[in-house]
């Protein structure tokens, strides 16, 4: 995967908050200018919860050790598996298990949250 391939994603690994402090959703949201953002909010446990405001396509990726849970809050987010694609809506989540390879893509405008553990990172391991 080449550099240029990142270079179009906004990713951010920094933690934004800590233990009880507020996280205004629709706030974070509505700032994001970029066309493919990811944001880590914070950490619960040996997870952490990411905001992703997206619109696009990401690359085909996995994540060798680590399960990803995508909950759409506001948008429609396609899900590419090697033998299906997944349609969420707002208000549905999906897990993609480790090891298996995916792509997210969003028609439109796209906000959800993403669970997964604090090591993975979002281009996945490959």
């Amino acid at each position: 995967m080449s550099e240029n391939t990142f270079s179009k994603y906004s990713i951010n690994l920094d933690e934004r908050f800590h233990g009880l402090e507020l996280i205004d959703i629709p706030a974070l949201m509505n700032s994001v200018q970029d066309t493919w953002h990811n944001q880590t909010l914070c950490r619960v446990n040996d997870c952490v919860v990411r905001l992703g405001v997206v619109q696009g396509e990401f690359h085909w990726h996995k994540h060798d050790r680590e399960d990803e849970f995508f909950y759409v809050v506001e948008g429609r987010l396609f899900i590419d598996l090697e033998d299906r694609t997944v349609e969420l809506s707002p208000k549905q989540g999906f897990t993609v298990p480790r090891g298996v390879l995916h792509k997210t893509r969003a028609p439109e405008r796209t906000a959800m949250l993403m669970i997964e553990g604090a090591g993975v990172l979002p281009t996945g391991d490959e």
